[in-house]
């Protein structure tokens, strides 16, 4: 059977602390369910939280060759986390909230090659010295649209050039989205009515 992938970003959104704290939790969760219905689990990426031992988001891919899309579906939505705040042990609030949205990975090629232009450029550093001799930074620009999306980080330039490539992919699956009326801000409405009520799961720590 054909392997599926779906990924999961979890985040703490505009939440305090406390949100962030929730997401690893959260996070744990998942892969402990993920493993019990025999898929594969990976994390792709982690955005630090505003203290230690929390993370503001982090981005998760799930494989296997079934029942990938309706694990996902089951977690997609606004969890509540019923706990005492770890970091203000007097503060009367214990429910902390956590959105996990489901996104679809980038395709190896999402776009026509002949719609896109590179442009090499040196890597700058702080106070804009150059980091390196070679023009290893990438800018890809999709003609069509104008939309630009750059990368840096890597001191190879084709790690740079694949970076910048699922950048802008991103990107255009945003303006797809936004021109689906899909856009964050609905996303983001429809976030903050789960909150007020509706978590698709709920989990308390005593």
């Amino acid at each position: 059977m054909e392997r599926q992938e779906a990924w999961l970003q979890v985040s703490a959104g505009h939440g305090p602390a406390e949100c962030a704290w929730a997401v690893l939790r959260v996070v744990e969760r998942i892969q402990n369910d993920a493993a019990a219905a025999g898929l594969e689990i990976s994390t792709l990426g982690v955005e630090p939280g505003p203290e230690p031992g929390t993370a503001q988001s982090i981005l998760l891919s799930l494989v296997g060759t079934e029942g990938v899309d309706r694990f996902v579906a089951a977690w997609r939505g606004t969890i509540q986390w019923i706990a005492r705040s770890p970091f203000r042990p007097e503060h009367k609030r214990k429910n902390w909230f956590v959105g996990i949205e489901v996104l679809k990975p980038p395709a190896a090629a999402p776009f026509d090659p002949r719609d896109v232009r590179f442009e090499t450029m040196r890597a700058s550093g702080p106070g804009g010295q150059h980091v390196n001799r070679t023009e290893s930074a990438v800018r890809v620009t999709h003609v069509p649209t104008g939309l630009q999306a750059s990368a840096s980080e890597e001191r190879s330039q084709h790690r740079n050039k694949a970076l910048a490539v699922a950048r802008l992919a991103r990107k255009l699956e945003t303006l797809e989205e936004q021109q689906r009326g899909e856009s964050e801000r609905g996303r983001w409405r429809a976030h903050q009515a789960l909150e007020r009520g509706n978590p698709v799961r709920v989990f308390r720590e005593d």
